[in-house]
Protein backbone atom coordinates (compact mmCIF):
# COMPACT_ATOMS: atom_id res chain seq x y z
CA UNK A 1 0.00 0.00 0.00
CA UNK A 2 1.69 3.37 -1.03
CA UNK A 3 1.37 6.44 1.23
CA UNK A 4 1.87 9.72 1.09
CA UNK A 5 2.01 13.42 3.20
CA UNK A 6 -0.41 15.77 3.54
CA UNK A 7 -0.18 19.05 4.92
CA UNK A 8 -3.33 21.02 5.49
CA UNK A 9 -1.52 24.23 5.75
CA UNK A 10 -2.40 27.12 8.45
CA UNK A 11 -4.96 29.04 5.86
CA UNK A 12 -6.87 25.58 5.47
CA UNK A 13 -6.79 25.41 9.33
CA UNK A 14 -8.13 28.91 9.25
CA UNK A 15 -10.78 29.12 7.52
CA UNK A 16 -12.21 25.82 8.81
CA UNK A 17 -11.70 23.45 5.81
CA UNK A 18 -10.14 20.55 7.62
CA UNK A 19 -13.49 18.23 7.41
CA UNK A 20 -13.81 19.35 3.82
CA UNK A 21 -10.60 18.38 2.94
CA UNK A 22 -10.02 15.19 4.62
CA UNK A 23 -13.90 14.46 2.97
CA UNK A 24 -12.35 14.46 -0.65
CA UNK A 25 -9.36 12.08 0.53
CA UNK A 26 -12.16 9.48 1.96
CA UNK A 27 -14.23 9.83 -0.75
CA UNK A 28 -11.80 8.33 -3.23
CA UNK A 29 -11.20 5.55 -0.88
CA UNK A 30 -7.93 6.40 0.59
CA UNK A 31 -6.94 5.52 3.75
CA UNK A 32 -6.28 8.30 6.67
CA UNK A 33 -3.73 5.98 8.47
CA UNK A 34 -1.98 8.60 10.80
CA UNK A 35 -3.52 12.57 11.91
CA UNK A 36 -2.71 15.02 14.17
CA UNK A 37 -3.04 18.85 14.45
CA UNK A 38 0.37 20.77 15.72
CA UNK A 39 1.97 24.10 15.03
CA UNK A 40 5.09 23.84 13.20
CA UNK A 41 8.38 24.74 14.24
CA UNK A 42 11.49 26.16 11.83
CA UNK A 43 13.16 23.05 12.52
CA UNK A 44 10.98 21.08 10.59
CA UNK A 45 9.88 22.98 8.24
CA UNK A 46 13.34 23.61 7.07
CA UNK A 47 13.55 19.88 6.86
CA UNK A 48 10.53 19.60 5.02
CA UNK A 49 10.88 22.57 2.41
CA UNK A 50 15.07 22.02 2.40
CA UNK A 51 14.82 21.62 -2.02
CA UNK A 52 13.91 24.94 -1.92
CA UNK A 53 16.78 26.36 0.05
CA UNK A 54 18.60 29.53 -1.62
CA UNK A 55 15.52 30.73 -3.11
CA UNK A 56 13.83 34.06 -3.06
CA UNK A 57 10.73 32.65 -2.10
CA UNK A 58 12.13 29.87 0.83
CA UNK A 59 11.57 32.67 3.26
CA UNK A 60 8.31 33.22 2.80
CA UNK A 61 7.65 29.48 2.36
CA UNK A 62 9.22 28.93 6.20
CA UNK A 63 7.09 32.00 7.53
CA UNK A 64 3.80 30.41 5.90
CA UNK A 65 3.95 26.75 7.15
CA UNK A 66 5.12 28.23 10.52
CA UNK A 67 2.35 30.69 10.71
CA UNK A 68 -0.28 28.88 12.20
CA UNK A 69 -1.60 25.38 13.10
CA UNK A 70 -1.59 22.37 10.40
CA UNK A 71 -3.01 19.08 9.97
CA UNK A 72 -0.19 16.37 8.83
CA UNK A 73 -1.70 13.29 7.88
CA UNK A 74 -0.55 10.03 6.41
CA UNK A 75 -3.00 8.74 3.70
CA UNK A 76 -2.21 5.16 2.43
CA UNK A 77 -4.06 3.89 -1.07
CA UNK A 78 -3.69 2.17 -4.46
CA UNK A 79 -1.26 5.23 -6.33
CA UNK A 80 -1.76 7.38 -3.04
CA UNK A 81 0.94 9.85 -4.50
CA UNK A 82 -0.79 10.36 -7.68
CA UNK A 83 -4.22 10.41 -6.74
CA UNK A 84 -3.78 12.82 -3.82
CA UNK A 85 -1.98 15.44 -6.06
CA UNK A 86 -4.74 15.53 -8.36
CA UNK A 87 -7.43 15.88 -5.49
CA UNK A 88 -5.27 19.02 -4.40
CA UNK A 89 -5.29 20.26 -7.86
CA UNK A 90 -2.51 22.49 -9.18
CA UNK A 91 -0.69 24.53 -7.03
CA UNK A 92 -2.57 28.28 -8.69
CA UNK A 93 -6.39 28.06 -7.98
CA UNK A 94 -7.04 30.03 -11.10
CA UNK A 95 -5.72 26.93 -13.13
CA UNK A 96 -6.84 24.37 -10.93
CA UNK A 97 -9.95 22.10 -11.98
CA UNK A 98 -12.71 22.98 -10.51
CA UNK A 99 -13.19 19.94 -8.91
CA UNK A 100 -9.82 19.66 -7.03
CA UNK A 101 -9.67 21.46 -3.20
CA UNK A 102 -7.82 24.09 -4.20
CA UNK A 103 -9.94 24.98 -7.44
CA UNK A 104 -12.64 24.55 -5.31
CA UNK A 105 -11.50 26.78 -2.06
CA UNK A 106 -7.83 27.86 -3.40
CA UNK A 107 -7.36 32.04 -3.16
CA UNK A 108 -4.37 32.54 -4.06
CA UNK A 109 -0.73 30.37 -5.04
CA UNK A 110 0.89 31.83 -2.10
CA UNK A 111 -1.39 30.39 0.00
CA UNK A 112 -2.42 27.27 -1.23
CA UNK A 113 -4.23 25.29 1.14
CA UNK A 114 -2.60 22.03 1.05
CA UNK A 115 0.55 19.77 0.17
CA UNK A 116 1.17 16.76 -0.83
CA UNK A 117 4.20 14.57 -1.51
CA UNK A 118 5.15 14.72 -5.34
CA UNK A 119 6.61 11.02 -5.19
CA UNK A 120 7.18 8.08 -2.94
CA UNK A 121 10.66 8.96 -1.86
CA UNK A 122 9.74 12.24 -0.65
CA UNK A 123 6.41 10.60 1.19
CA UNK A 124 8.95 8.59 3.24
CA UNK A 125 11.59 11.76 3.65
CA UNK A 126 8.40 13.99 4.85
CA UNK A 127 6.37 11.69 6.55
CA UNK A 128 9.68 11.04 9.09
CA UNK A 129 9.82 14.93 9.84
CA UNK A 130 5.94 15.10 10.63
CA UNK A 131 5.22 11.81 12.27
CA UNK A 132 8.86 10.62 13.41
CA UNK A 133 7.09 8.10 15.55
CA UNK A 134 6.42 6.06 12.65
Amino acid sequence: MEKTLVLIKPDGVERKLIGEIISFYERKNLNISALKMIKANKKAAEAHYVEHAGRDYYNSLIDYITDGKIVAMVIEGENAVKIVRKINGVTDPIEADMGSIRGKYGLSKERNLVHASDSIENAKREISIWFPEI
